[in-house]
């Protein structure tokens, strides 16, 4: 179930509404928590089991972790089994394929053979959202164990943290310690529904009217043969993914923050207009920011961060956005992604905050530092490299020689085309981010989000592409 669907938006949210506040106080985590099960399991119902078991896991690690009397060894030996069993999980079901698969090819190219792996071990279903619930449940455990955080109350309110269902699936990553009060005390009320359900139509409407259609450009491009795009084509493609991917993943996040405010949460910004940025670091801050501040919390500062001398921070620059490419899919090419991210962080942080390029005007920097961005999405949406080396090839006068190109040039290159990318450039950088539009709601805003939701709810029915980019991961 996505949330850009007829059965989201006329069965299952209205509903959940209706039975959250119907429920006494007391059982309101309850309520929510079955709902959210529900909204999970309609994928696939088995994985509901894989996540509560991850749950009662981590709240007993907890537990363990805060015990009265309990012994430093006791509060470790707690930490180190909620960390190791949510990467376990994370990595057999991520990441077992994607070995099996290297380990084979590796073992033939040697001349070995074929190994002896169990066939399942190629076949294995990725569960929707493990990669976001399992950090999230992982930060429990860690912010107890630093003491950032006050254990949950009882297992429904653990159970209610983990499955929430506006963030579930594709964030953003809501650690434990940002959300602890609220799961103790958190208010309700008409004008805090009515802003959650005025940033839900706004992203519902960025969703439906600018990722949907980019994505249709961007598949098209990315899709076509060797020789098949000439290089305006390919730029045009490459700019519709940065487009697509941006607005997709930002809109999920302002319908999750919607959401998480109708039923009185208050989640983490995930976006702060990144294609704004001047530098790749920028960048970082900006995009996927819960992401960012994750592995710089739990991964880089715990490495050394920048306290190790310039050496080890470049090292770490690198380790952990490797680290971060892996988490987004199971393939050398978001290896490659992440590689190449690190790279430039510690290149920048090489070069100072005087260099040649900190001294450029600042125009010039934000469009330098988008087709560095554009080149390292061709790796992060190519199916492998030798599709990645093509398309590249093609930006850079490689492609357009075969007849298919004049053939896809006719859809590609048409005006509207353009013109719709040039739509999104402008949203995307002469314009404010949702969350600064909708700092205040006024009934204008309100009303305007009533149009776009009525407008786009209309439009989605013409559509029949219509993904959630970041299921995937």
């Amino acid at each position: 179930m996505v949330f850009s669907s007829h059965i989201f938006l006329f069965y299952f949210l209205p509903l959940s509404l209706l039975l959250y506040y119907a429920a006494p106080r007391a059982l309101k985590h309850l309520m929510l928590t079955l709902v959210s099960y529900v909204f999970y399991g309609w994928w696939n119902p088995w994985f509901t089991i894989l996540m509560l078991v991850s749950t009662q896991i981590d709240y007993y690690c907890g537990r363990l972790i805060t015990a009265e009397g309990a012994s430093e060894r006791q509060r470790k030996t707690g930490l180190i089994v909620s960390v190791a069993s949510n990467l376990s999980l994370l990595a057999f079901f991520k990441y077992t394929t994607f070995l099996a698969g290297n380990l084979s090819a590796g073992a033939a190219w040697l001349g070995l053979g074929p190994l002896p792996l169990p066939e399942f071990f190629y076949h294995i279903v990725l569960p929707v959202g493990i990669s976001f619930y399992t950090f999230q449940s992982m930060s429990y455990s860690i912010d107890l164990y630093r003491g950032h955080a006050v254990p949950a109350r009882n297992f429904i309110d653990f159970a209610c943290y983990v499955s929430m269902f506006p963030q579930l699936v594709a964030g953003p990553i809501v650690r434990y310690g940002s959300v602890a009060d609220q799961l103790r005390e958190r208010e309700h009320s008409v004008e805090i529904f009515v802003a959650g359900f005025t940033r839900f139509n706004f992203g519902f409407a960025k969703k439906i009217i600018l990722a949907n259609p980019m994505g249709a450009i961007a598949d098209q491009c990315f899709g076509a043969g060797d020789g098949a795009l000439t290089a305006p084509m390919a730029w045009l493609g490459v700019m519709a993914y940065a487009f697509q991917i941006y607005f997709d993943f930002s809109a999920y996040s302002d319908m999750a923050i919607g959401l998480g405010k109708m039923f009185g949460f208050h989640f983490p910004e995930n976006f702060d207009s990144p294609y704004k940025s001047k530098s790749i670091t920028e960048f970082w801050r900006r995009w996927h920011i819960s992401l960012s501040t994750f592995l710089r919390d739990y991964l880089y500062i715990p490495l050394g961060g920048n306290r190790k001398g310039p050496a080890r921070t470049y090292v770490n620059l690198m380790l952990v956005m490797l680290i971060g490419g892996f988490w987004h899919g199971a393939q050398w090419t978001f290896i490659v992604w992440g590689l190449i991210h690190g790279g430039m962080l510690a290149l920048e942080r090489l070069m100072g905050k005087d260099s040649w390029y900190g001294r450029l005007p600042d125009p010039l920097r934000v469009a330098l530092t988008f087709v560095i961005v554009l080149i390292t999405w061709v790796f992060f949406r190519a199916e492998n490299f030798e599709v990645a080396a093509r398309y590249l090839g093609a930006m850079f006068g490689q492609g357009g020689e075969a007849p298919a190109a004049s053939l896809l040039s006719g859809y590609l290159m048409r005006p509207a085309n353009w013109l719709y990318v040039a739509v999104c450039a402008t949203a995307a950088w002469a314009m404010p981010n949702t969350q600064k539009i909708l700092e205040t709601v006024t009934p204008a805003k309100v009303a305007a989000g009533l149009v776009l939701l009525v407008f786009s709810v209309a439009l989605m029915y013409t559509q029949g592409f219509n993904p959630f980019l970041y299921f995937q991961f």
